[in-house]
């Protein structure tokens, strides 16, 4: 009787057990059994190619083969065994290998780890002689970024690089059913249009054997490449404002042109630079880390982009919308325009000098010669809150929008009163003064000043800078995966493009002919006044410590803010050459060197060098009891 309770007991169990492993479990195991019998291979699709707007190719893919490992086949497998033999068999970094395993411990089970990119022809030989003693290995075709030599473009097209562990966390990335080991755009339009350039991947579905191995082929899916890209960079412009950056006196500073009648950036230069090929070819080894590290550690910063990621005081620069504000808010008038320079402005025991002693210019001349004292009064007369008006008027304390990640916003009297507010500080007359000048409380990115400017010259209408051209669609429409062309749109779908700021004619007219003047009329940048496009610029020059500190490193920034032809423009530059001094000797001969390439490439013929200053009637209004120096410098 014992013996037939304890059968029927371990029948009953044996019974329990069939029945959870074939009814309950079932699905599970057959699973299993299917996932080693068929495989789904992925087929990574190659991102889009990056044109400049002429058709040149700035970035491409080239087919490389990688080193794959299989993580369905090293089940109950301690990858850490792996790392002596594949290191020392594959000519890795045992540490970088070693860190690799540890990261995708943490992440859920995927398909593949790749273990080597760019595989040698040795490398492959390896992989295939010892098929048997590691059969999760295999090799793979993928197509690798590939960016111009010597740092062309690098801020502006950035790079690509593996998602890491940190942003497959971040929903933003989630949601795209990205997974480990996919590459993505890390920085500049790589980043922006990643979504757009990122392309498709395909699949082959195969069979294999217990040991991995394929045995047939039951289905294919091919991949669809990325969209192409169609940048507004003129590759020609773009070479020689790297070429002024690389000449310049400290090789630390940018240059960058823009048609202001649309906001399509056509060259963006910033010194130093980097390679971008770092990332996308060698940041897996050790030396390719090495070179990253040499990067992150350069004391020039060369991974910023210093178009729109750095703030400096923007010197005298600052004068072009302060003179609108000041014409729009009635603290001066056009037929009442002249204020005193007196050498400076004393505020209670507080003496700012200016550079020179211009008697009392009208507002013209103040812009042309550049006058301190002008500006200082013109402050005082429109006070902080005018100050700020303008501020907000040509969003001078906002980003200016452009299509690259991590912009930062400019600096502001807006802020630093609202500093000196949290330390229950008064603002005070010498502060006025110092926010009237572009020196103490103005901290500005160069693309912002040049908008604004630029703006200007177009009688009030600020695009969004920007990089898109177009976007080529893929495929057919109407067709399964059909993806549409675009042209640009900003990020911010409520901001206007262009933003309407209301300027008058007249005094449009008054200030477009004291940025005429600094150029064509005896002004801070006469050196570089052209005949044939007629510059209206300014010239900035700002101080980084006090006077008597200012050398070497601490020298003066030289600013040029610029567009060309003055009346009716065509081409907007800014130049900044770090601490290099005055700006009509540094920052202005580069942004010229930017307009003779542009003019050999629109008039077709050599640009015509410096000539006599050009007997133009541009400024002809006259104001009652103005100084004989003005007078002579309106008369020409």
């Amino acid at each position: 009787m014992a013996v037939q309770i304890v059968a029927v007991l371990l029948l009953s169990i044996l019974g329990v057990r069939l029945y959870l492993l074939q009814v309950v479990r079932g699905h599970h195991y057959a699973n299993i059994a299917q996932n080693q019998r068929i495989r789904r291979l992925p087929i990574t699709a190659p991102r889009g190619i990056i044109f400049d707007r002429n058709g040149h190719p700035l970035v491409d893919s080239r087919p490389i083969y990688n080193v794959i490992l299989s993580r369905e086949d090293v089940r109950g497998k301690e990858l850490s065994s792996l790392v002596q033999p594949l290191s020392e068999g594959l000519g890795l970094d045992a540490d970088i290998l070693r860190d690799r395993f540890e990261e995708i411990k943490s992440l859920p089970a995927f398909e593949s780890i790749p273990v080597k990119l760019d595989a040698t022809p040795g490398d492959i030989a390896w992989v295939e002689a010892r098929e048997l003693e590691f059969p999760e290995l295999r090799i793979e075709q993928q197509p690798q970024r590939r960016y111009p030599p010597n740092g062309l473009l690098a801020h502006v097209l950035g790079y690509v690089g593996e998602i890491s562990p940190e942003q497959l966390k971040q929903p933003s990335y989630k949601e795209k059913d990205l997974k480990p080991g996919d590459v993505i755009g890390q920085s500049g339009l790589e980043q922006s249009y990643d979504d757009y350039l990122r392309g498709r991947d395909g699949y082959r579905k195969v069979v294999v054997d217990s040991r991995g191995r394929i045995q047939d082929e039951i289905e294919i899916v091919l991949p669809q490449p990325g969209q192409d890209l169609i940048s507004t960079i003129d590759l020609d412009l773009q070479l020689a404002a790297e070429e002024e950056l690389r000449n310049s006196t400290t090789k630390r500073g940018v240059i960058v042109a823009m048609d202001p009648n649309n906001g399509e950036v056509l060259a963006l230069a910033s010194a130093p630079t980097f390679d971008p090929n770092i990332f996308s070819q060698r940041i897996g080894t050790k030396e390719g880390r090495a070179e990253y590290v040499a990067l992150l550690n350069d004391p020039d910063k060369p991974l910023i982009n210093r178009a729109i990621q750095s703030r400096y005081p923007p010197g005298s620069t600052w004068k072009i919308p302060m003179s609108v504000a000041g014409l729009q808010q009635g603290a001066i008038t056009l037929d009442h325009s002249n204020l005193v320079c007196g050498g400076g402005i004393t505020i209670g025991n507080k003496f700012t000098r200016c550079m020179g002693n211009h008697g009392t210019p009208d507002i013209r001349t103040a812009i042309t010669r550049s006058c301190d004292g002008y500006f200082y009064r013109l402050g005082l007369k429109m006070g902080l809150d005018g100050i700020i008006a303008m501020v907000d008027e040509f969003d001078l304390n906002r980003r200016t929008g452009i299509d690259l990640p991590n912009e930062v916003t400019s600096r502001t009297p807006t802020e630093f009163k609202a500093i000196l507010d949290r330390r229950n500080q008064n603002w005070k007359d010498i502060d006025t003064v110092f926010a009237s000048f572009g020196q103490v409380y103005e901290e500005m990115t160069p693309l912002n000043m040049l908008r604004t400017v630029a703006g200007v010259g177009l009688h009030g209408k600020l695009y969004v800078p920007h990089f898109l051209k177009e976007l080529k669609p893929v495929g057919e429409s109407g067709a399964p995966g059909y993806r549409q062309g675009r042209g640009f749109q900003p990020f911010d779908s409520s901001r206007p493009n262009p933003k309407i700021v209301s300027i008058p004619g007249d005094i449009n007219q008054a200030v477009v002919e004291g940025m005429w003047g600094v150029v064509n009329n005896g002004g801070t940048g006469a050196g570089i006044r052209m005949a044939g496009l007629e510059i209206a610029g300014k010239t900035g020059t700002a101080q980084v410590v006090g006077l008597g500190k200012d050398v070497g490193k601490n020298k003066d920034h030289s600013w040029f803010v610029s567009y060309a032809p003055a009346y009716k423009p065509e081409l907007s530059v800014i130049g900044l050459i770090e601490n290099s001094g005055f700006g009509g000797h540094h920052a202005a001969p580069a942004v010229r060197k930017i307009y003779d390439v542009f003019y050999r490439k629109t008039r077709h013929e050599e640009p015509p060098g410096a000539v006599p200053v050009a007997k133009s009637a541009k400024p002809t209004r006259k104001i009652p009891g103005k100084p004989q120096e003005a007078a002579a410098i309106e008369a020409h």
